[in-house]
């Protein structure tokens, strides 16, 4: 964290939900279950990611008075519970779907590059007694991780039924993104 001065009690619970969330979707998204489908792999790895972004809106509508940035939760919650959904109504069918051994160890590589960056963003997003802008924040790097998932995913061959989720997601959180950035800007200036 960089503080240069005490945070509020506030802000401390903020933060220390915070860090539970990002521990437990670190430690669920590298531990996911992977094997010759990129596309399960995908899945078992965008499951706790979208999980967490839930589970961070909420923690922030528990403090902010912030109604754009409600509206802004209460949309990824929405959103993301729904992605959810459809990636486990796929799943089974996505399965089938095989990659070679060298398409494997590309996609890792290149999900495992992606997900570490989101990580340390994540995980060292300047902190102060803003709590709204902290949320921004944390939340872009969260967003750029699933958007850059999500094209490594679709640079190999995957399900069918995949390729609508993954197009979605990219879409959903690119907007999103542009919309918490500009809402950060509104912020830092007041």
């Amino acid at each position: 964290m960089n503080n240069q001065y005490e945070l509020s009690c506030v802000v401390k619970d903020y933060l220390s939900c915070y860090y539970e969330i990002l521990d437990c979707m670190i430690d669920k998204m590298t531990k996911a279950k992977t094997g010759c489908s990129i596309s399960q792999n995908f899945i078992n790895q965008m499951i706790p990611h979208h999980e967490a972004a839930i589970k961070m809106a909420q923690n922030l509508l528990r403090f902010t008075t912030c109604i754009p940035l409600q509206n802004m939760a209460n949309c990824m919650i929405a959103e993301q519970t729904e992605s959810i959904e459809c990636m486990k109504e796929v799943l089974c069918k996505c399965e089938k779907c095989q990659n070679s051994e060298r398409d494997i160890c590309l996609y890792n590589r290149r999900f495992d590059a992606i997900t570490q960056r989101m990580f340390d963003e994540m995980g060292f997003a300047c902190a102060d007694n803003c709590l709204n802008a902290n949320f921004i924040r944390e939340m872009i790097p969260h967003h750029e991780g699933g958007i850059r998932m999500s094209k490594n995913a679709l640079s190999f061959c995957v399900c069918p039924e995949l390729k609508p989720i993954l197009c979605s997601i990219i879409e959903s959180q690119t907007h999103s993104m542009h919309e918490m950035k500009r809402l950060l800007c509104k912020i830092m200036r007041k």
